[in-house]
């Protein structure tokens, strides 16, 4: 994909397209939200439902909950915060990062300078308010906002592990009761049909739950353009069937159910509360399970189709739907099972009604899946997740994302939730109380995002805090009332994931903190080569680093032990933003390291959490061709800029008149090994020799080469001079070196400590490689170890 694809994430959007995305968004949000019925009276305990009054009062709480969370806060204000169309707990918090100076995430104030030194550059921090300034004050309050935003990436994963085996389950289960009714067909004998009955319900549900899940996670490597076209129609199908099966029980049972949108049935209910009556709004908050997918899984949409197919389509649906089998409920209150959404469909059409909620079960998963991708695509940009493959599948909707690695974790974890519980209450009571932390925690980082980013007064903010809050709270404490049943399952993936994501923000710190006490300063290269004999061989030599200034310690300790290095040298080093997409224009800086005949160049490569910046194939060839850029630009424009450290050059624009480097594209591509060894003195030890030999050998890949642009005579000869050095160190080879720093605990220190230190350094040995993740050829990698005992 074209880094430039990913470059931004504005277009024009027509009206036809709008409705070409509110139908996909009918296969990939809202399926879980639409196939919600299947559940949300399932997993009450029949027990429970004790007369229609009762009745009257759960859909009145069902009514007003889908109200006042899913359209009210959800579609008309929670909507509206998105970070330049990305959406979940990390674009709230990365909105707070970028404008009131809460981010913990690893970065150095020298890379914070970089940043934003620019005239006119759109990261700029707002004008402080006494509020940001009283959050900036307190370091506790940033420690508890990235906690929230981890904690609320957590739920999503558990409720994307959950809720796949709670909408298969169920319609497993269901397929299980209508084949067990059909049991008499096998056999007269009643004893024989009583354990034919039995057989279907102890053989038929898991495995068949397991099969489907199976084929779910198969099916997401298509990607959610293709998958939103083929589950949409299902959807479709589904809200026309259960929309109409509502409005003919509310008129064949009971026209009165209508009345139970009055608020005072839903007070009724909370004024008359007890512990059973209680434990039932477990279940009732599962009616908005798949409303945090409609923010988290922005990226993949757009706001105004999400918007439009929520208020004009599910909404009202889902409103039917509930009414209708709530309106029948309340007279068949003797029949078995009734609480069960397949027993209020007319027998006629069950089995009809039986295949297609098998369908609409495998999408109603689909929702929760990408939304995993999407959050955990924002913590692995921001430090907080190991690298793991990510796979953007649309080169338009720059959002749609599939991870592999995830996809597969999701796909066990849900397999051993369906088999190890079998139970639609337990697995229920997991799902409810994951739904319903990450809604608290979304309500928690809008109203700082209402007080510090939109800059609202103070009162709206603790409105929004209070009401919403207090509403969740509720639905939290009922949910925690089940966590002997089901609920603890999510405290254990909870602390699992919890866990790594710390002990991986806590290990990338630490190892920034580290390269940023031992680094040299630029001089240190230049007084230090004469002395140690430093030989310059043929090449380009791209170093890795998370620092923007000096010279990362592990170069320093590869130079002193073997001194030698390529007669261009590149500091490459990887920034992110607290945004989702870096313009193209923006996104690379260029400076120099010391004097202009070292030949040493620092190129700092910006990028937002949605940005596909570390996978890109030619990003070699992107980084020596924005070099050339800043050679020309710096001696036409910026000649006073050519020797002081840690200044930098924004290059995204070639020049007008084509006087930077030409690329030339090559239809094949060529790896020839290229000895260095030739030009290294005769006195220096064998074993240094090797050494050089294995390690700056390079590997050149001539996808594409380099020319002078035929005006080149018009150049400034020093300009000439220097371009075509770049250009034949490009020909003659290319190394890199990476720095793995590893961390090690030293005596005496703490649990906690060894605990985050040992989880990261297992997390690292066991992730994807940074040379996988940068693209770079394993035989031009050269790796200095170091290690930091903390």
């Amino acid at each position: 994909m074209d880094p430039q694809l990913g470059s931004s994430n504005q277009f024009k959007e027509t009206w036809k397209h709008t409705l070409l995305l509110s139908f996909q968004s009918l296969g990939v949000i809202y399926g879980q939200l639409s196939t919600a019925p299947l559940y949300v009276f399932g997993t009450m305990i029949a027990e429970d439902i004790k007369s229609e009054e009762t009745v009257y009062e759960l859909f009145s709480c069902i009514f007003w909950t889908i109200t006042i969370i899913s359209l009210l806060k959800y579609a008309f204000i929670v909507l509206r915060a998105d970070d330049n169309g990305e959406g979940g707990t990390f674009a709230l918090y990365s909105l707070l990062c970028r404008h009131a100076k809460v981010g913990l995430l690893p970065n150095d104030t020298s890379a914070n300078e970089v940043m934003h030194y620019e005239t006119g550059s759109p990261f700029k921090i707002k004008v402080e308010s006494r509020a940001r300034r009283a959050i900036e004050k307190h370091k506790s309050s940033h420690y508890l906002m990235l906690f929230l935003a981890l904690f609320g990436s957590c739920m999503t994963i558990g409720v994307g592990v959950l809720t796949p085996a709670l909408s298969v389950y169920s319609v497993s289960s269901g397929v299980q009761r209508s084949m067990s009714d059909m049991a008499h067909l096998f056999s007269s004998s009643p004893r024989k049909q009583e354990a034919i009955s039995n057989a279907f319900e102890k053989y038929v549900p898991v495995p068949m739950a397991s099969a489907i899940l199976v084929c779910l996670f198969t099916l997401q490597h298509y990607g959610t353009h293709k998958i939103g076209f083929i589950f949409a129609p299902i959807i479709v199908i589904w809200l026309i069937f259960i929309g109409g099966g509502g409005i003919y029980n509310i008129f064949h049972w009971n026209k009165q159910i209508i009345h139970a949108v009055s608020p005072m049935y839903m007070y009724r209910f909370v004024k008359n509360i007890e512990i059973k009556s209680w434990r039932s709004l477990g279940s009732i908050v599962l009616c908005v399970a798949g409303s945090e997918a409609m923010f988290a899984d922005l990226g993949h949409f757009r706001k105004k189709s999400i918007k439009i197919t929520f208020v004009c389509l599910i909404y009202p649906v889902l409103v039917l739907c509930y009414a209708g089998q709530a309106a029948y409920i309340s007279k068949n209150l003797h029949v078995a099972d009734f609480n069960h959404l397949s027993e209020s469909i007319p027998h006629r059409i069950r089995h009809w009604f039986i295949a297609l909620s098998l369908l609409a079960s495998v999408v109603g998963s689909q929702a929760t899946i990408t939304a995993s991708f999407s959050i955990i695509n924002q913590c692995l940009a921001l430090g907080c997740f190991p690298r793991v493959k990510v796979i953007h599948t649309s080169d338009k909707i720059h959002g749609q994302v599939y991870i592999p690695d995830i996809n597969w974790l999701l796909m066990v974890l849900s397999l051993a939730v369906t088999i190890g519980f079998h139970d639609i209450m337990r697995i229920g009571s997991a799902t409810g109380l994951a739904v319903i932390s990450g809604m608290l925690v979304t309500t928690c980082l809008m109203s700082l995002v209402i007080a510090l980013y939109w800059e609202k007064n103070l009162f709206e903010s603790v409105c929004c805090l209070i009401f919403f809050g207090s509403i969740e709270v509720m639905y939290v404490s009922a949910c925690m009332l089940n966590f002997h049943k089901g609920a603890w399952y999510l405290v254990v993936l909870l602390a699992l994931s919890l866990t790594v994501m710390l002990s991986w923000h806590y290990g990338t710190k630490k190892k920034l903190e580290f390269d940023l006490q031992n680094k040299v300063s630029a001089e240190w290269l230049t007084d230090i080569s004469p002395g140690l004999g430093v030989t310059r061989v043929p090449g380009i030599g791209f170093i890795y680093t998370d620092i923007v200034t000096g010279i990362p310690a592990f170069f320093s300790h590869f130079i002193t032990n073997i001194p030698a290095f390529h007669q261009v040298l590149i500091f490459v080093s990887f920034k992110s933003l607290p945004m989702p997409y870096v313009p193209a224009s923006r996104r690379y800086l260029i400076g120099r390291v010391g004097p202009k005949d070292l030949k040493i160049y620092r190129c700092v490569v910006r990028y937002g959490y949605c940005d596909p910046i570390r996978d890109t194939d030619n990003f070699e060839e992107q980084i020596i061709s924005s070099i050339g850029e800043f050679i020309t630009m710096e001696e036409n424009e910026f000649e006073s800029l050519n020797s002081s450290e840690g200044r930098m050059v924004v290059v995204g624009k070639p020049p007008a008149d084509g006087s930077a480097l030409i690329p030339l594209n090559e239809t094949n591509s060529v790896e020839e090994s290229v000895s260095l060894v030739s030009n290294i003195e005769t006195q220096l030890a064998p074993m240094v020799a090797d050494a050089v030999e294995s390690g700056l050998g390079s590997v050149m890949r001539k996808k594409v080469r380099f020319m002078l642009p035929a005006n080149s005579p018009k150049m400034r000869a020093s300009v000439r001079d220097e371009l075509q050095e770049l250009i034949d160190a490009r020909e003659s080879g290319t190394a890199y070196f990476l720095g793995q720093v590893h961390l090690a605990v030293r005596d005496g220190s703490d649990v906690l400590k060894r605990l985050l230190i040992m989880t990261y350094a297992f997390c690292d040995k066991n992730c994807r490689e940074p040379p996988v993740a940068l693209n770079i050829p394993h035989a031009a990698l050269v790796e200095v170890g170091m290690v930091c005992c903390i």
